[in-house]
């Protein structure tokens, strides 16, 4: 009987189709996890159709109080990078993360684009994690992200590079136009009071000075002592609008107008802001340009100011949006 287990046949086929199998194999697209929808949405505009983003966190979910299901560690183990926040914003899944960070490639993306000179400390020597509220910081993540994408798919270095610098073209003339905006608000009317203490690198930028209720984190309440404070320099300094966040509870600003309308005060709601969290998926505000453009608009109109229309770079990315604001460009 023929040896078939040794046929120059049976070699041929089996090298046939170890070929085909190899050959049938779909490329796998590297896949990255962002904590917060900050830096999900610059990832994806970077990586473009070169990588996976997907984003934990949705629209209003607040990330210092934010805790990892068992779906989304699973999530997070099947990564070939993750990007999350740093500087302590993460603080209910900073275990996880310092866990998985021993077998998953991870990147401190907020902590990673602000030198240790240019981060704001608080009471206590907390360290104040809110720096996409400056764009001039947030600028610099489409740069690195791009870097630490080519890593993963090196054939698409250069779109990425292209990518990036779109992305960063449009953060600088988001800047320009904060500051046009800003330029309308009355000097003595850039105060701004909100929930927490989320715009400390906002006021730094542009010019403002904040009221928070609270301090930079939500984990701890604000106290009756909180309120009655704010309220006190609401009716001092005349203050027309305090604005609520949309990923916190209005309680405790709705109890500072209170008490500073029963002391007489003329206060009105600002409107509701985007500090901690990107606004809903398929709405403008659903991006990070949206959700700065969101808020800075609400703040100005609240506080006396105007819109100027968009221009550059910005106003193409605004070019058939009809959810914007009318007077920057929207219908």
């Amino acid at each position: 009987m023929p040896n078939f287990l040794h046929s120059p046949l049976l070699t041929a086929i089996v090298a046939a189709l170890a070929i085909g199998t190899a050959s049938a194999a779909p490329p796998t697209t590297p896949s990255v996890v962002a904590t917060t929808g900050m830096i999900g949405d610059i990832a994806a505009d970077v990586a473009g159709p070169c990588l996976e983003v997907t984003t934990l966190m949705g629209p209003g979910v607040d990330p210092h109080l934010y805790r990892a299901t068992a779906r989304d560690v699973r999530t997070l183990q099947g990564a070939d990078l993750v990007l999350f926040h740093g500087l302590d914003l993460e603080g209910q899944l900073g275990q996880v993360l310092e866990r998985l960070g021993a077998r998953t490639p991870t990147h401190a993306v907020g902590e990673g684009v602000t030198p240790d000179a240019e981060r704001l400390t608080v009471e206590g020597g907390l360290i104040d994690p809110h720096v996409w509220m400056d764009p001039t910081i947030w600028g610099r993540v489409p740069s690195a992200l791009a870097e630490r994408f080519a890593a993963l798919a090196p054939e698409c270095a250069d779109d990425l590079a292209t990518r990036a610098d779109a992305a960063t073209a449009l953060l600088h003339d988001l800047d320009a136009w904060i500051g046009r905006v800003v330029d309308t608000v009355p000097p003595e009317a850039r105060v701004l009071v909100t929930a927490h203490d989320a715009f400390g690198y906002f006021a730094r930028r542009y010019g403002f000075e904040v009221v928070a209720i609270q301090g930079i984190s939500t984990e701890a309440e604000a106290s009756v002592r909180d309120v009655r404070e704010t309220a006190d320099l609401v009716v001092a300094r005349r203050i027309p609008s305090v604005f609520f966040e949309t990923s916190i509870s209005p309680r405790t600003v709705e109890a500072v107008i209170a008490a500073a309308r029963d002391r007489g005060a003329d206060v009105e709601v600002g409107g509701e802001l985007y500090a901690d969290a990107l606004g809903p998926a398929g709405t403008s505000a659903g991006t990070y340009t949206g959700m700065i453009v969101h808020t800075v608009a609400t703040i100005s109109l609240g506080l006396g100011g105007s819109l100027p229309p968009f221009d550059g770079a910005l106003a193409a990315w605004a070019e058939g949006r009809t959810d914007l604001p009318s007077a920057a460009g929207g219908e």
